[in-house]
């Protein structure tokens, strides 16, 4: 059985980081928790991949994004399995990272 979604590498590498730093300045508890909440979202996309919306502002791009806590799932809607591209903070420059990204 396939997996219900694919987390690009440089999505894979930005859940490392966010572990990471969430890891540095609070506890592993509550990185644990925030990469549960990611991954529980991922999943629920995965089976519902409509729920995000576009940002035009950000990207023409065929992309959806979803909020979880203060970042910003960036997925592909129409791939199957799901392709994550992104996991990103709200405060970067979004529109930047993607640019270089997609």
């Amino acid at each position: 059985m396939r997996a219900p979604y694919f987390v690009a590498p440089q999505a894979a590498l930005d859940l490392v980081e966010i572990w990471r730093y969430i890891k540095d300045r609070s506890s592993i508890a509550m990185a644990d928790r925030v990469e549960s909440v990611i991954l529980e979202k991922l999943a629920f996309l995965a089976k519902s991949p409509e729920a995000g919306h576009g940002r035009k502002n950000l990207t023409d791009e065929d992309v959806k994004f979803f909020p979880v806590y203060s970042y910003l799932i960036v997925y592909r809607p129409k791939t199957k399995p799901l392709q994550i591209v992104s996991v990103l903070h709200g405060r970067r420059d979004v529109e930047r990272v993607l640019r270089d990204r997609l």
